[in-house]
């Protein structure tokens, strides 16, 4: 680093790349903290997914409910903050608004362990919600402003690493806790260490200035110096207005919009389908808690995970060549992984569905990285908070809020035809008759939280588990067909995406 200029004097000017004003080890531990600040993030987002079976039992829940404990009631206060919050991302310190979303979500998330009932529950659900909507708005804007354009998918890649290592640490902390003690121990246990993470972000990450990675020409400073750009004024109309130029670019360019419409209904598939693994594990195999969580998060763990990185490098790279594979990547990857998925829960023994889990992931979650770069790309760097919370606006209201109640919603009414039809097994039969001839027993009533009351007839405790089961694997079958529809949408936002990355390179520069 050179050394600082004395006072009043201005620093040498030199062509962008010459001298960063983050060393590559510094910015390697900033997106350090935000993977972890993003893996706490769906750690307590998703681990409702694998102790819901225990919350249900004990609560009496539906399935419907248990959907919108982990989908709208968290989705709804989520996605309507992101983009305020992301606006004053666009002005103010980007950091601190990072940790202290941290600690509120941490701190509701420990609340729910103190629940007594399905409304305290919901209510707790929707202020970890308000918490997390500040987190991937500023952190986008914040990597963007680390990591030059042709960098990005790559670090936005390993930021979203948190999804895939959220998942498997909630899946296998939650569901050892929640076994060993209770389902409130487990919400205790994984959100207070989320406060002391927020301190260490505070502390240590730098808010960098604003469009610093940008191919142009710059004055060096020491690692320590940040410029802080004068902020636009405020006024209401402003305000309007860029969320109209963001909106414009994000469903105006035929790119852009197919790569929002592609990860809206990856993820609507996906959190509807991840929902109930866990729960389908333990209905039709009748595993413990701790188990379903080993198995569910070390497989989540990996094929996740190796398919989160995968998508983002290999997209950097392919993209060298040809901008359309930052579209082709995911659509290829979603193409591929559907009929892996549904083989899978086709299976009778769950050693055989798990080890077939253990693939399509890596081509599933090929779409993150590559959707979040080219958003990024798209926009200027004053913008890219408000892309992202736009993006994750309509992504996370349908998506995380509408894909597992609509999963939820699925399994309750398959639940009650097979339990009035425990001869039928066609997929499409269970389908067409759940809503033409669902039968006259309430399997709410029968069943309740999905299980026959204790002292029952065992035909009734048979018929409840095999309805259960049945319509939880069926459920999870239909949610899984969406990746396929997803497909089509990032193969179409391959038309003419090398020449709208073409015009925004020519606008940066």
């Amino acid at each position: 680093m050179p050394p600082v200029s004395q006072a009043g004097a201005k620093p040498p000017l030199s062509q962008a790349g010459a001298q960063p004003l983050y060393s590559k080890g510094y910015k390697a531990a900033v997106l350090g903290l935000l993977l972890a600040t993003y893996t706490f993030n769906f750690i307590d987002r998703t681990i409702i997914a694998t102790i819901g079976q225990a919350i249900k039992v004990d609560l009496k829940l539906t399935d419907t409910q248990l959907g919108l404990l982990g989908g709208l009631y968290f989705a709804l206060l989520y996605t309507l903050l992101g983009i305020p919050i992301a606006r004053m991302a666009e002005r103010w310190n980007r950091v601190t608004i990072i940790s202290i979303s941290l600690v509120i979500w941490s701190g509701f998330t420990a609340l729910c362990g103190s629940a007594a009932s399905f409304a305290q529950l919901a209510l707790y659900r929707f202020g970890v919600g308000v918490g997390e909507a500040g987190c991937s708005p500023p952190s986008h804007s914040l990597i963007s402003d680390y990591y030059a354009p042709k960098q990005r998918a790559s670090a936005l890649s390993i930021y979203s690493f948190g999804i895939p290592l959220g998942t498997m640490f909630g899946a296998v902390a939650g569901g050892w806790l929640a076994q060993e003690f209770s389902w409130r121990v487990a919400f205790v246990i994984v959100g207070l260490p989320g406060i002391l993470l927020a301190v260490l972000v505070k502390l240590i990450v730098k808010e960098p200035p604003r469009g610093h990675s940008e191919v142009k020409e710059r004055p060096l400073e020491a690692e320590d110096v940040v410029i802080e750009p004068a902020k636009p004024p405020f006024s209401l109309v402003n305000e309007f207005k860029e969320l109209g130029a963001v909106m414009a670019v994000l469903f105006g360019k035929w790119p852009v919009l197919h790569m929002m419409l592609g990860v809206t209904i990856a993820s609507f598939g996906s959190y509807g389908s991840g929902a109930f693994v866990p729960p389908y594990f333990v209905r039709t195999y009748g595993l413990g808690l701790a188990q379903v969580g080993l198995i569910v998060g070390l497989i989540g763990g990996f094929s996740a995970g190796v398919g989160t990185l995968v998508g983002g490098f290999l997209t950097d790279w392919s993209g060298k060549r040809s901008a359309k594979w930052y579209a082709l990547v995911p659509a290829i990857g979603l193409l591929i992984c559907t009929p892996i998925y549904i083989t899978a829960y086709l299976q009778t023994h769950w050693q055989t569905t798990a080890l077939i889990l253990l693939v399509p992931g890596i081509f599933h979650y090929t779409y993150l990285a590559p959707t979040f770069g080219v958003v990024q790309n798209s926009v200027e760097p004053r913008r890219r908070a408000t892309a992202t919370a736009l993006l994750f606006f309509f992504l996370n209201l349908i998506a995380l809020g509408g894909g597992p109640v609509f999963t939820g919603w699925l399994i309750d009414h398959l639940a009650r035809f097979h339990f009035n039809h425990p001869e039928a097994s066609s997929i499409f039969h269970a389908l067409g008759g759940s809503f033409t001839d669902p039968g006259a027993a309430s399997f709410t009533a029968q069943c309740p939280g999905g299980l026959a009351p204790k002292g029952s007839p065992a035909d009734l405790a048979k018929a409840c588990h095999g309805a259960m089961a049945r319509a939880t694997q069926q459920g999870i079958i239909v949610s899984l067909c969406f990746y396929a529809w997803a497909a089509l949408h990032y193969a179409l936002a391959a038309i003419g995406m090398v020449k709208h990355m073409r015009e925004r390179a020519a606008a940066q520069a």
